[in-house]
């Protein structure tokens, strides 16, 4: 909570400085992220001591939920800055959460601003915002679908409206460098942690996306990183928790998982995230994942691709790569840093990498050549941004950057055109408002039942997702019934949930499945895919389908990979997100309200089934073999 407003606006007054609302500052972040000042960057690099130019080299976690006034986060936080010489920090959040006083924002942009002032060289500042700026329900930003909804809406115009509004608002914010966009290509319906994050399946249109926010962002003041090289969107294990292999050939990689990387390099990207992932072609070594291979980031990336910038480390405390280095976990760092890497990210052991790579220096195993090298493209960074000028943020400026209503349009907009009607038997689409068609009431033992019946098949009923929908629809048909099924309570709410989508005219099921580590941990831990539905609710929605598959919509609201398990769908809408305004546009989509105009940007098994609408999409498969 904001519990002294007194003293943060004085706190205010004392750090404003030129940001978004002055002119000076609009043009300050607008400049070319290039343009660097290379005197106070190498100026600055001949005074650092091998201790200090070895922290330069880390970005360690900032939990957003911990940064409050003289909290043990906070001061922990600080210390470590302190202690290793720490030159950029990431920012960490939860994704989702109920809507809060966005007053706590100012808190936490005033204790960045106080952690600048308290750290001898600027820090970078960093977010991991594949989605716009997060967490949306503390800073009041502009809320965006997942990736995958950009390849389906098909614009490339979205895509730099994307990166132009995220690098506004982050700036605003203290933010300096996104950890964004997946370059990644989803070819494989069984990935469990990239999914929606990616645009698409298609190599030529990912990458015209992923140039396209890179540009963005960039001619609006933000550092971009294209992830996760040389390709994460074929695996079909979460990096997390295990060491994916990729086992395509060599004339794969160069069609299908390298040209939005190479896109990306054209279009002026600034780093480059390595992806925890063997790659047998590229290297053989058991012991080597791209991150720790010198073959992967310094032959193909560097020498090969040509790329110049940062190249950085996914996080070093991944459980696969954790794994690999149980007996020796400093020894990561080291690895990654004579493979290639500028930026070591959030390591598992901090003290123990940053102590492994001084004595990885002292002792001539890497040469003070190649420690300047990586230390001078993160202090040129820094100066491209003007942080050697200024690295403090007005804080009065944010609400007149952040969160304004036209962004919000902006990410409205983008959703409704990303909604794809993929099955539509003619039967069931639109829904009709209650208050205008009775058909939506039946009369079931002399009693007035809901014509509607929605159900929310979700990893955890008491979380957020389906809330906004169902208000939404609630807008519409106010005698709705909407139901919330988890998989811990689907087998004994299983007839319940039966007998009502019987007596229903009309039932739409909606399905949150979405990539995260945290799914892959624990709900479909035991699964046959976690990129699926759980056991449980996956056999109550077969059976939904079994006697009431003609009378009922089902909402992707997320993965679009649905039909491959379940290929009696008769009426089918994809999202490719569970955002806000994903599910604003779902309940659109579903009572006619918008034009449902998008198209599938990947492939799936049973597209259509006979005597549908909607042809099967074929724009988009790239016809390359593995």
């Amino acid at each position: 909570m904001l519990r002294n407003l007194a003293f943060l606006l004085a706190i205010f007054t004392l750090l404003g400085s030129a940001a978004e609302p002055r002119e000076e500052s609009k043009q300050a972040l607008a400049r070319d992220v290039e343009r660097v000042d290379s005197g106070w960057a190498e100026n600055t690099l001949k005074s650092l001591s091998l201790e200090e130019k070895v922290g330069q080299l880390f970005m360690i976690r900032m939990r957003v939920e911990l940064l409050d006034s003289n909290s043990p986060g906070y001061l922990e936080l600080r210390d470590r800055i302190r202690k290793y010489h720490i030159g950029a920090l990431a920012m960490s959040a939860p994704p989702q959460g109920r809507a809060r006083d966005i007053r706590r924002r100012y808190e936490v942009v005033t204790l960045l601003n106080r952690l600048q002032q308290e750290s001898k060289l600027p820090l970078l500042i960093a977010g991991d915002f594949e989605r716009g700026v997060l967490p949306a329900h503390l800073f009041g930003t502009t809320v965006f679908p997942h990736a995958m909804a950009f390849g389906a809406a098909g614009n490339v115009a979205y895509a730099e409206e994307f990166g132009r509004i995220t690098a506004q608002e982050s700036r605003a914010l203290g933010v300096h460098w996104n950890l964004f966009p997946v370059a990644d290509v989803n070819s494989n319906p069984a990935n469990p942690i990239i999914g929606t994050r990616a645009f698409g399946a298609n190599p030529e249109q990912v990458g015209d996306l992923v140039a396209a926010y890179i540009r963005g962002a960039r001619a609006n003041g933000m550092l971009t990183t294209a992830k996760h090289f040389p390709g994460h969107g074929n695996t079909a294990a979460d990096s997390h928790v295990a060491v994916p292999v990729v086992n395509d050939n060599w004339d794969y990689l160069r069609a299908v998982e390298l040209p939005p990387f190479e896109k990306a390099i054209g279009a002026g990207v600034d780093a480059v995230m390595t992806a925890h992932v063997r790659v047998l072609a590229l290297d053989p070594d058991p012991g080597r994942v791209a991150t720790t291979s010198p073959a992967i980031v310094t032959g193909l990336l560097k020498k090969e691709l040509g790329f110049k910038g940062i190249v950085v480390t996914d996080a070093l405390d991944m459980g696969g790569l954790v794994g690999l280095y149980a007996k020796n976990p400093g020894r990561v760092a080291v690895d990654a840093f004579k493979a290639g890497s500028d930026v070591l990210t959030e390591p598992y052991n901090l003290d123990s990498c940053y102590r492994a790579m001084l004595d990885a220096f002292r002792t001539g195993e890497i040469g003070q050549e190649r420690l300047n090298a990586s230390v001078l493209k993160i202090l040129q960074a820094k100066a491209s941004l003007g942080l050697e000028k200024n690295r403090l943020v007005d804080v009065a400026a944010i609400p007149r950057v952040v969160g304004i209503p036209e962004s919000i349009a902006t990410g409205q907009r983008i959703s409704d055109a990303a909604i794809t009607l993929v099955r539509d038997n003619g039967k069931v689409l639109p829904l009709r408002d209650e208050r205008s068609d009775k058909r939506l009431r039946v009369v079931s033992h002399g009693k007035a039942q809901p014509g509607l019946l929605v159900i929310i098949l979700c990893d955890n009923r008491r979380a957020e997702d389906g809330r906004v929908l169902e208000r939404q629809i609630r807008k519409r048909a106010p005698d709705a019934r909407v139901v919330y099924i988890d998989p811990r309570v689907a087998a004994a709410r299983s007839d319940e949930v039966l007998n009502a989508a019987g007596s229903a005219q009309q039932v739409v099921v909606a399905v949150y499945v979405v990539p995260s580590a945290a799914r892959t941990r624990t709900v479909a831990r035991g699964q046959k895919n976690s990129a699926s539905l759980p056991d449980s609710t996956a056999k109550l929605l077969s059976r939904i389908l079994t006697f009431a598959a003609p009378k009922t919509a089902v909402l992707a609201m997320g993965t679009p990979y649905l039909t491959e398990d379940f290929p009696t769908i008769q009426n089918y809408i994809c999202t490719f997100s569970n955002a806000t305004v994903s599910e604003i546009s779902a309940a659109r989509a579903l009572f006619g309200e918008i034009p449902i105009p998008g198209h599938l940007p990947v492939s799936i098994s049973n597209a259509s089934v006979p005597n549908t609408t909607i042809d099967r999409p074929t724009q988009f498969a790239n016809g390359v073999s593995r």
